[in-house]
Formats: C-alpha cells, sequence, structure tokens
C-alpha cells in the first residue's frame, strides 16, 4: 500500500501541474482584456507588450458608458434574460413532462422530429423567422427577443430523460391519492428535478446574455438594443477603439463572474448531477 501511494503521488503532482497550466492559460485572456482597458490609446497600439499598463486610464470606462446607452442596454438585457430563462423552463418542462408521461398518437415520431431539428443552423432560420416576425408586427419589441426562445428543444430532450429515471410508481402513487396530474408536476416534479433546472437556467441565462446576431437582426432602435449589441458601436470602419472596447467588455461580463461567485456551490452541484444522471 505505501509503495502504491508513493507511485500516486507523482501522478497527482502531474495532474495538478497539467490543471494549473490549464487556468492561466484560461483566464489569460481575462486578464488582457482588463489589462488593455486600462492603456492608453498608444500604449495599446505600441509593439511593446506588457500585461501591467504604465499609466492606469479610467477613464476608458467612463467614456465607454457614456459612448452608448448602456444602463438601457442592461435593462433590456436584463429584461430579456430573466423572461426567456422562467418562461423556458416552464414551457420546456411541461413539454418534457407529456412526452414522459402520457401516451398520444405520433409521440415517438413527434419527438424524433423535435430532436432533429438540432440540426438545423440557427443562421438558416434567421429570414423565415424574421419574416414570420414581421407578419406579427414584432420587429423591435420585447416580444421578439423572448418569444422565439421561449422553448428549447434540447431542455425539452435533457429533462425529458431525467424525467424518465424518476419511478414510474410515485405518479402512479399521487393520481391514486388524488393528485391531479397538473399538480403533480408543479407540486411533485418540479421540485424533484431542481438540478437539472438551475443548470438549465445558468446556461440559458448565459446564452440570452450573449446574444448577439438576433437581436441585431430584430432591433432598430436605441431602446430596444440589447448589450451585445451595444459593443458593436466600438468596432467602427475608422478603426477599433480597442481600450473602450475592452471597458466596455469588462464591465458587460462582470455582473456573470459575480453571479458565478455567488451561485458557485450550486452551479457545481448541479453540474455533477446532471452528469451522474445523463
Amino acid at each position: 500500500m505505501q509503495a502504491f501511494n508513493q507511485r500516486i503521488k507523482p501522478f497527482r503532482i502531474w495532474i495538478h501541474l497539467i490543471l494549473i497550466i490549464g487556468s492561466i492559460v484560461m483566464v489569460f485572456p481575462f486578464l488582457w482584456m482588463l489589462s488593455t482597458s486600462l492603456k492608453s490609446s498608444d500604449e495599446i497600439l505600441s509593439t511593446k507588450i506588457n500585461l501591467i499598463p504604465k499609466k492606469i486610464q479610467w477613464k476608458n470606462y467612463i467614456e465607454a458608458w457614456k459612448a452608448q446607452p448602456f444602463a438601457r442596454y442592461f435593462l433590456n438585457t436584463i429584461i430579456v434574460a430573466v423572461s426567456t430563462v422562467t418562461l423556458q423552463l416552464l414551457f420546456s418542462s411541461m413539454a418534457a413532462y407529456a412526452f414522459a408521461y402520457f401516451n398520444f398518437p405520433f409521440k415517438n415520431i413527434l419527438f424524433y422530429i423535435f430532436l432533429g431539428t438540432m440540426m438545423i443552423p440557427e443562421q438558416a432560420l434567421l429570414v423565415p423567422d424574421y419574416i414570420i416576425l414581421t407578419k406579427l408586427r414584432w420587429i423591435d419589441t420585447y416580444a421578439a427577443l423572448i418569444v422565439p426562445y421561449t422553448a428549447s428543444v434540447f431542455a425539452i430532450f435533457l429533462l425529458r430523460q431525467f424525467f424518465l429515471t424518476l419511478p414510474r410508481d410515485l405518479y402512479d402513487a399521487a393520481i391514486v391519492d388524488g393528485c391531479s396530474k397538473l399538480g403533480y408536476f408543479f407540486k411533485i416534479l418540479l421540485p424533484l428535478s431542481k438540478g437539472p433546472l438551475i443548470t438549465l437556467g445558468i446556461f440559458t441565462f448565459l446564452g440570452s446574455w450573449n446574444a448577439f446576431i438576433w437581436p441585431l437582426v430584430v432591433t432598430n432602435s436605441e431602446n430596444m438594443r440589447v448589450i451585445q449589441v451595444g459593443l458593436a458601436y466600438f468596432m467602427q470602419e475608422s478603426g477599433t477603439e480597442w481600450g473602450l472596447l475592452n471597458a466596455a467588455s469588462t464591465f458587460t461580463i462582470l455582473p456573470l463572474v459575480i453571479g458565478y461567485f455567488i451561485a458557485q456551490r450550486q452551479f457545481k452541484e448541479t453540474t455533477a448531477l446532471s452528469g451522474l444522471k445523463f
């Protein structure tokens, strides 16, 4: 046993060394972004590469914030992200509940068709989706930003697979005791599915917060634009304002970083749970 422990120690050292190197590689772009956001234009364009700015330029953050109405962009992004997460989890869980527990005509065929839509790239759907929203007169409204993402095939698939792992006897016992199908869904099934729901909620929120192409296509006015579209303002034909762009990028991802550290433990637990279940 002692000989085995002696052989395993060098292996653990190498594993930790690789993880440390990987962490540095992943963190370095964020450090470089933060460093660039505090540099002057001359220092950014200089051929000398340095991580620590010679003179910290806090004014980059002030100019970046004033360059576009980021307060409005933040408000729009929060409204869209929270609404998308809430509606997507509700509708996707209801659809998954139907596929997992109920029998209806063409159930499996319909489910396979749903899965087949995951192979269609989003870019191929931009034009037909835009035409539909134009007919509905939803262009440049919150409905255009939220409604198309109120259901997710991946979320339906993931939740269906989780629901199938739960004992069927639990459902039968609840129905025998007088619980309605809708009551079972809200009172028993959803509380038991906190892990997958939180995991899906986190990734849905990140996807909505970082969305760029769709909001750019369906919004025309500044009052309806979101954060990622606002960042594109700093990339112009005359050149990219790297200092302001990195400053804006820093305060754009700051809420996500703070939110991650606050929910770090829950995130790890739900990710581990989903890995065991699926």
